[in-house]
């Protein structure tokens, strides 16, 4: 019996609606409660390099441009997504699911995987895009890591592959 369940949502994956969707009839038929979670990662969003060399070669010097750009578009972007977690909550709730939502910093798989532990949860469900061989390598995969690491039960909900979408 799954009473508590963490729903792992990209907010900016097609895969997002699908997984919370999914969640939600497994919370309506268990009476759980959801924490819909959203993992904003630094290196995805191109975290700048605050050193580089200057034109002469000899010292490392601060680039506060970089910084700033970066500082902003994190807090925009962080925005946004609590802005969709907030409609994702109000329409579980809605249908009468106890539901909370969580946004954290770090590595998606990692940060899931604490949560879970931390939260006590019975089952993760999380998307997954279909990357495989050298993309998956690449990007890495966080149903995977999730999948290998998590503390509890995880529903893996199948999006459309890679080789569907180009056909």
């Amino acid at each position: 019996m799954f009473k508590r369940i963490i729903v792992a949502v990209d907010c900016e994956s097609t895969m997002a609606s699908p997984v919370v969707a999914e969640a939600q009839a497994i919370a309506l038929a268990h009476s759980a409660h959801l924490n819909l979670v959203h993992v904003l990662s630094p290196l995805r969003l191109g975290y700048p390099d605050p050193a580089y060399m200057t034109l002469d070669g000899a010292f490392s010097t601060i680039n506060l441009q970089s910084y700033e750009l970066y500082r902003s578009t994190w807090e925009a972007l962080t925005q946004q997504t609590q802005v969709k977690l907030n409609a994702w909550v109000e329409m579980s709730q809605g249908q009468g699911i106890d539901t909370t939502a969580t946004q954290l910093a770090g590595e998606p798989g990692k940060a899931l995987c604490l949560l879970a532990k931390d939260w006590s949860a019975d089952l993760m469900v999380v998307g997954r895009r279909g990357m495989q061989g050298l993309g998956e390598l690449l990007l890495g995969s966080v149903s995977s890591y999730v999948l290998h690491h998590a503390p509890c039960a995880v529903l893996v909900v199948q999006g459309q592959t890679i080789a569907d979408a180009a056909a």
